[in-house]
This record gives structure tokens, C-alpha cells and sequence, in this order.
């Protein structure tokens, strides 16, 4: 297979001098909507030329936007002057984003040509179509790749199967769980499906589930994508972790700060997007995975990502209080040789406790017991533990309390 254009096999220092001519001004057109000027004031756009460079200024997170769209509604503000789009879709908060009709804006057309989809095909867009863009993103794709699209939404699982029999669909977009639902229900009807290629998102495509497709003689892939961002990542025939879209940059960041973390140690994805129409900078997506070294054996030279792998939101109540990881992170901050935490919500009896374990080459928790106070406004015990011995998950907060 052909890949979808040059831009997935440009070598490493290409793809940086292509960043570092499109970065700039893209921070510069940022800078211009009302939502950004401030928190981007005296921001050299022109010094802005890498995603290290990115790392220095401030995250924006959902909250942010739902925040802005209250007070100057309904987009908030984080559009540049001018700024054009033809569709306007909400999802839940609720929070509003807007799409284009232009050729592939949401860039899923890459994942699509990298599942086989292309002229000749007839997906079934399973997809909802009413307010979310989801339907409508893969659609963009589907005609991207050259593929006809039948709109099928979500639901009505006896006509789906029928309207896949009588047009021949050759290939399925939606939810991982729900062609298996079609699948079930055109076996009970005695109808046979030409549906050969999946590309699924939107949630969890289990190993067994993605075996069960194959044996029915299904090739499914999945892509990482949200409304605000459209693509960020996606699987190709390899199915050696997700490739990075070429229209974004992605950092993965400490939980509770916007500070990078080494390649494979799990973090929060942080997303750039390069699309002038909606220029968001080092957006906080709340999703946790993790870079993988290498490249993908497929050819495609972009970085990897390990996929979803949990919220890195892990704001836990513990006696009453809220701990949150932007406390943890602080805590840290507090003690240069301490390189990691992680607190521990525990309950014996009755009663809340609380641990926290601090990576140092320190012998005394008394040393830190002070800071965990005044940081987390809790007592709690001090567990000295060795540097690099924290579990790689990304959870600076865990609960391990038992309801049951």
C-alpha cells in the first residue's frame, strides 16, 4: 500500500524544519483571538519553532473552553478574527465546536487510507450525526480517500444490516462493540455482510474483540480522536502502537503540569494542532499514554504513541479534601531531589488515611512531612521509596479504598 502523501515518510529533520517554519505563525495567528492574547502576552512568536519550545507556555484545558464559551458565547473567543467554519456541533459540558466542509479539515482521511479504505468503497458510517461531529469527521475522511458514504447513525440495528446487504458495504466506521452488534444480528437474520475493513474509535477495541473480527475476515484498526482536535493518532497495518497525525504536535506532560516527561514514561497528552481555522495551543487533553521510541516498521516516520491508557484527571477526596495532581506536582517542586510522587488513598476502620510516596535517595520521611501538609492540607505517612521504582502509569493520585 501507498502511503496517503509525503508528508508520513519525511525524515526526522525535514518534519523539524517544516515545524519550525509553521509553528510561528501559527503561535503569531493564536495570538490574535481574543481567548489566547492574554494568556499568550509577550510570547515571541518567532522563538516558538519546536515542541520544546512549546513546553513553556501554558496548558488550555476543557475547562478553559467551557469557561470561555459561558462567558462569551457560543465559541468563546478562540477563533481568529475573520474566522470562517460552516458547521457548529456540541458535546457534552456542553461544549461547542465548529467544522468545515473543506477538503479532509478533521485530516481523518490518513487513517482511513491507512485501514485500506479508498475509491470503490461504501462505508457505513455508524458514527452519530446529531449534534456531535463524530458522523461527520469520518465522513470528511471517507471522501478524502475517494469512498461513498452511507450515513447509517447510530441504531436501528435490523435496518443497518439491511441497508448493508442491499448497497454492499464493503467497510464499517464507528464504535469498536457496535459492527459486532451488526454482525450478531445479520447472522441471526441469515444475512451475509461484505463489509471487509473496520476503523473504529471512540472507545475500547480489546484484543479478544479485535481476534473475534479477524476471524470473521475483518481487518479493524483504531485512531485516537476528539471534536476539538479531530485526528491526533492512528494505528496502521502494523499495529505497532499509533502514529501521530501529521497536522498536530504532541507532548505527553506530567499530570498537574505542563512539563514533558522522557520518552515512554506515561504522561498526559498535550495537543498543538496546526489548523489555522482553530489554532489551539498546547491543549490539555486529560488522556493518558506515552511516546514509544522508534518509528513504525510500516515506513510512516512520525512519532508513536502506546494509545488511551486512562484520564490523568485523578482528583481524589481523602478526609473531606480534595487532592489534586496540580498539589502533588507542587509538592515535588518543593525538593530538588525528589523525583517523583505518588499519593495514596487508603482506609482502614472506618477512617480515611493517606500515603504518600516520594522518590529520593533521603533516608528520613520526616524530611517531606512538613511539605505534604502544607501542599495537601493532610496528614498523612511518609514512604521513602527508591528513584525509578514508581509504577510507569501516569497516576501521581491513586485510590485504593474499598467500598464493598
Amino acid at each position: 500500500m501507498t502511503h496517503f502523501d509525503a508528508l508520513e515518510t519525511r525524515s526526522a529533520d525535514q518534519r523539524a524544519a517544516d515545524l519550525a517554519r509553521d509553528l510561528p505563525a501559527l503561535i503569531a495567528l493564536a495570538q490574535r483571538t481574543p481567548a489566547m492574547a492574554r494568556t499568550l502576552a509577550g510570547v515571541e512568536a518567532a522563538s516558538i519553532t519546536s515542541a520544546e519550545a512549546l513546553a513553556a507556555l501554558p496548558l488550555i484545558r476543557k475547562a478553559d473552553l467551557s469557561g470561555a464559551q459561558k462567558a462569551y458565547p457560543p465559541l468563546g473567543g478562540f477563533l481568529p478574527p475573520g474566522g470562517a467554519y460552516e458547521h457548529i456541533f456540541q458535546s457534552p459540558g456542553p461544549i461547542y465546536e465548529i467544522g468545515r466542509t473543506t477538503v479532509d479539515w478533521w485530516r481523518m482521511g490518513r487513517f482511513l487510507h491507512a485501514c485500506g479504505i479508498g475509491r470503490g468503497d461504501i462505508v457505513q458510517n455508524c458514527f452519530g450525526y446529531h449534534l456531535t461531529p463524530a458522523g461527520m469527521i469520518f465522513e470528511s475522511g471517507a471522501r478524502a480517500v475517494g469512498a461513498a458514504v452511507l450515513p447509517a447513525g447510530t441504531g436501528q440495528t435490523d435496518l443497518q444490516v439491511r441497508a448493508a446487504v442491499d448497497v454492499g458495504s464493503t467497510a464499517y466506521a464507528g464504535t469498536p462493540d457496535y459492527l459486532k452488534v451488526i454482525l450478531d444480528r445479520a447472522d441471526e437474520l441469515g444475512e451475509r455482510l461484505s463489509i471487509t475493513r473496520a476503523a473504529v474509535g471512540g472507545g475500547a477495541l480489546f484484543p479478544s474483540l479485535r481476534r473475534e473480527y479477524a476471524d470473521r475476515g475483518i481487518s479493524v484498526l483504531q485512531c485516537y480522536a476528539t471534536a476539538d482536535l479531530g485526528n491526533i493518532a492512528y494505528e496502521s497495518p502494523a499495529m505497532e502502537g499509533m502514529i501521530l497525525d501529521e497536522g498536530v504536535i504532541v507532548e505527553i506532560v506530567r499530570p498537574g503540569t505542563g512539563d514533558p516527561v522522557p520518552v515512554g514514561e506515561v504522561g498526559e497528552v498535550v495537543v498543538t494542532t496546526l489548523n489555522r481555522d482553530y489554532p489551539l495551543v498546547r491543549f490539555a487533553t486529560g488522556d493518558l499514554s506515552a511516546l514509544m521510541p522508534g518509528v513504525s516498521p510500516c515506513g510512516r516516520s512520525n512519532l508513536r504513541i502506546r494509545g488511551w491508557m486512562g484520564r490523568a484527571d485523578q482528583t481524589t477526596k481523602i478526609k473531606g479534601m480534595f487532592v489534586r495532581p496540580e498539589q502533588v506536582a507542587e509538592l515535588v517542586a518543593r525538593h530538588e531531589e525528589v523525583a517523583r510522587a505518588r499519593v495514596i488513598a487508603l482506609r482502614e476502620g472506618e477512617m480515611d488515611t493517606m500515603l504518600v510516596q516520594v522518590e529520593s535517595r533521603a533516608s528520613n520521611p520526616a524530611l517531606y512531612e512538613g511539605s505534604v501538609l502544607e501542599v495537601l492540607k493532610l496528614r498523612g505517612r511518609v514512604e521513602i521509596v527508591t528513584p525509578g521504582t514508581l509504577p510507569n502509569d501516569g497516576k501521581v493520585i491513586e485510590d485504593r479504598r474499598s467500598y464493598g
